[in-house]
């Protein structure tokens, strides 16, 4: 097949963009599984020859990788779906499940709404809209910060799904599913660092909101009950904004609660800590790896030591229980040995991200660790 005939020419339906024709030798091509592979010689080397070919396959529609084989190489293109054509079913149906679950959450667990209440009238579930509004918003616009900054750079990423839950926020959190490869380091900095500051800036004005909101009453039943409590202290992000402000977060008067709205706050804080993680592929993994490189490799070996390490100081030394953070830490301290094992995205184009992105990073990362704290989850009055 001669090399300079393009795809409408050759009748098959292969993209041949240009790059392709100058830099790579095409002896075969074939099609398995929906997949295009050339199989050929590359006249440069092969991460050249991925930077070369990636903007104009995905120009085309297609995911592009360089395969070394023993008599050269294959170059793979993968079709993706570029079109937003019809209903994104799955997305609907887990955010609708998820409004449920937050409100149930909400109304029952932060508005102190009877389940008998509930039961007999279901609609005594939107008191908690709120709630759901916060909790949803800082999460959304989290991912959607992600959604954007793909978009934006032409890399197809999916809508958010949102994770439905139990107590004690009714939700998982939020992901979003990106397809592909990377075409380079700046774009996995863009994408990976958008939702995380997206996700701070609601959280911000979430918190800023809730806090400005009057308190709400509890029960007499269980203000003045001497059982255990599951207390969420305050990160130091949201003490800081309270202080602006000049707003209390808690009261003297046990009959006194603040307002549910923060708590969406808090879930925003907790949800950013977690994903600046400089592992895998969380945010804050995409993010070093832009930044430093394959060295990344080598922050995230420590990550999961150092929470196990979090999680031993808690138990041994500050006495706490499982359900006292301790088993958090060590959770988390499992899931990032899992993630960091199956190792970060992989950029075509090693090219560094440039000072200005890496400031934006360290500065994303200052305002993550305002969102640390060795016990956000505790139980008290046990």
């Amino acid at each position: 097949m001669p090399e300079h005939e393009d795809a409408a020419a050759t009748g098959d339906g292969a993209p041949r963009p240009e790059p392709l024709r100058t830099f790579f030798r095409i002896d075969e091509v074939r099609r398995e599984d929906g997949r295009v592979r050339y199989r050929g010689e590359s006249y440069v080397p092969e991460r050249t020859l991925l930077r070369k070919l990636t903007p104009h396959f995905r120009e085309a529609g297609y995911e592009v990788d360089v395969e070394a084989v023993d008599d050269g190489h294959v170059v793979v293109a993968t079709p993706f779906d570029r079109g937003r054509d019809g209903i994104p079913w799955v997305n609907v149906a887990m955010f609708a499940a998820t409004v449920l679950s937050t409100l149930f959450v909400g109304a029952y667990g932060w508005y102190y709404v009877p389940l008998a209440e509930i039961q007999s009238n279901p609609l005594t579930l939107l008191q908690a809209w709120p709630f759901t509004a916060a909790v949803l918003g800082v999460l959304m616009t989290h991912e959607l910060g992600h959604y954007a900054a793909g978009r934006y750079h032409g890399v197809p990423v999916s809508l958010p799904y949102v994770i439905p839950f139990i107590f004690p926020f009714g939700t998982l959190g939020a992901v979003i599913r990106i397809r592909g490869r990377m075409p380079s380091r700046k774009v996995l900095f863009d994408i990976g660092a958008a939702g995380p500051i997206a996700g701070l800036v609601a959280t911000v004005a979430v918190t800023a909101v809730g806090l400005s909101l009057d308190p709400i009453g509890v029960p007499a039943e269980l203000a003045n009950s001497s059982g255990p409590v599951i207390r969420f202290n305050n990160p130091p992000l949201l003490d800081l904004i309270a202080g602006v402000l000049g707003q209390p977060t808690s009261y003297g008067d046990p009959r006194l609660s603040a307002h549910p709205v923060v708590i969406g706050g808090w879930v925003g804080m907790f949800f950013t800590l977690l994903n600046l993680l400089p592992v895998g592929q969380l945010d804050g993994g995409h993010m070093v790896r832009a930044m430093l490189g394959p060295r990344q490799e080598t922050v995230a070996a420590l990550v999961p030591g150092a929470l196990f390490a979090v999680a031993a100081y808690l138990h041994f030394w500050r006495g706490l229980g499982l359900n006292e953070s301790v088993g958090l830490w060590a959770f988390w301290g499992v899931f990032a040995a899992v993630i960091a094992f199956n190792g970060p995205a992989n950029p075509a184009d090693e090219d560094g991200v440039g000072l200005p992105r890496l400031a934006v990073g360290l500065a994303t990362f200052a305002v993550g660790a305002l969102c640390f704290l060795l016990v956000p989850i505790q139980v008290v009055g046990a």
